[in-house]
């Protein structure tokens, strides 16, 4: 069967996921803020959870219609046939509502209302008037965005960030899927230098590692939709492992290099890494930014340096951010990607960024600053 899919990430990110969708062959249906809609069946529900390394989750876009009072949003709702998702002892719920620019905007009366219609629904199809809701669980998201609201089904469960591998953060981490669409948004390729001079517990090291080894962010996790026998064959969860497992090269050889001034966190990254099966693959240390250095040229500074959130943190910035600026004048063949929500880093870096992104890290808006250096120059092909 065809569904309609919708994966949702971070806002900001929408270009990298659809990127990713279309390089995993599907077709894109729309872009929305903060969503990516597209179609596929059930093999693309398990490979889209198993390889997109952007989104957070997938849903099955299970209805959609326009509801300016909660008798509309009740009688819309009920129409739809429900049995189609939910089987008789399905254990079913709206996890989350969210509302922008909407008459309905109590997303605990959104939740509520959507659940009644859809037990009424399915009291008529299956002629019980009692769920016992024993079974696989089916939770659902509802966004209403301008009166339209949409319904989806999760087939994820857990967030797609959670990967599996980061079992002891930093104080401040970046999002596994944020980490990766930090990199995926710049020119770096597994054969280039990637230092993150503020790794904390390894995220973005680990990340980029993965991909060189083209590691699915998936293998090493779970799915709440492999329990949806009346969905999704087993058989289909199997052949994507099996795809995924095939496809993994740990012996690639890179230059990946993560540091951090707290000993402590540097062996918690190392442990990450290992979880994630890429510590022969990335290269941790102890070491102040101000240290920070590379005899080869044409690398990538790709980083979540501090902000300034926490309590006293904020008067050591300037000179931090200072020292990290004189390390890249050093590295002036290397280009540096930053994310943060600090608004003086073009004064410290003492150039303009050449590309800056809004970027939503949570609830906090932060901006993506690109300093590029200089590209190296084309190899040559000597033919024999």
């Amino acid at each position: 069967m065809i569904y309609e899919l919708i994966a949702p990430c971070h806002f900001g990110m929408e270009a990298v996921l659809k990127r990713e969708i279309i390089d995993l062959g599907y077709d894109i249906v729309k872009v929305e803020d903060g969503k990516v809609h597209f179609t596929g069946d059930e093999d693309a529900i398990c490979r889209s959870n198993v390889f997109l390394r952007t989104a957070e989750r997938v849903l099955i876009k299970c209805a959609s219609f326009y509801a300016t009072s909660f008798e509309q949003l009740f009688d819309e709702t009920e129409k739809i046939d429900w049995s189609m998702y939910i089987p008789k002892d399905g254990k079913f719920w709206v996890a989350k509502a969210a509302s922008v620019n909407s008459k309905l905007f109590s997303p605990s009366d959104i939740q509520s209302i959507i659940k009644k219609a859809m037990v009424k629904s399915l009291q008529k199809t299956y002629g019980i008037e009692w769920f016992e809701e024993s079974g696989a669980s089916y939770p659902f998201r509802v966004f209403i965005r301008k009166d339209e609201v949409t319904i989806g089904l999760d087939t994820t469960g857990e967030s797609l960030h959670k990967r599996g591998y980061r079992k002891l953060v930093s104080k401040a981490p970046v999002a596994e899927n944020l980490a990766a669409a930090m990199i995926m948004l710049t020119p770096w390729r597994k054969d280039r230098i990637l230092i993150d001079p503020f790794c904390g517990s390894g995220t973005i090291p680990i990340e980029a590692a993965m991909m060189a080894a083209n590691i699915a962010t998936g293998m090493n996790r779970e799915f709440l939709s492999e329990n949806w026998a009346n969905l999704i064959k087993r058989k289909y969860w199997y052949d994507v492992m099996d795809e995924a497992n095939d496809l993994v090269n740990l012996n690639v050889e890179t230059d990946i290099q993560g540091y951090d001034i707290d000993g402590d966190i540097i062996k918690c990254a190392k442990q990450n890494a290992e979880l994630a099966g890429v510590d022969k693959l990335i290269h941790f240390q102890k070491r102040p930014v101000a240290e920070l250095n590379h005899k080869k040229k044409y690398g990538f500074i790709i980083s979540n340096p501090p902000y300034g959130e926490r309590i006293g943190e904020k008067e050591m910035l300037p000179e931090l951010y200072t020292q990290l600026a004189d390390a890249f004048k050093r590295l002036d063949s290397f280009s540096a990607y930053l994310i943060t929500a600090y608004t003086d880093v073009e004064k410290y870096m003492g150039r303009k960024a050449d590309k800056n992104r809004k970027i939503y890290n949570g609830m906090m808006k932060t901006y993506y600053y690109q300093f590029l250096g200089p590209k190296p120059p084309k190899r040559q092909n000597v033919s024999e």
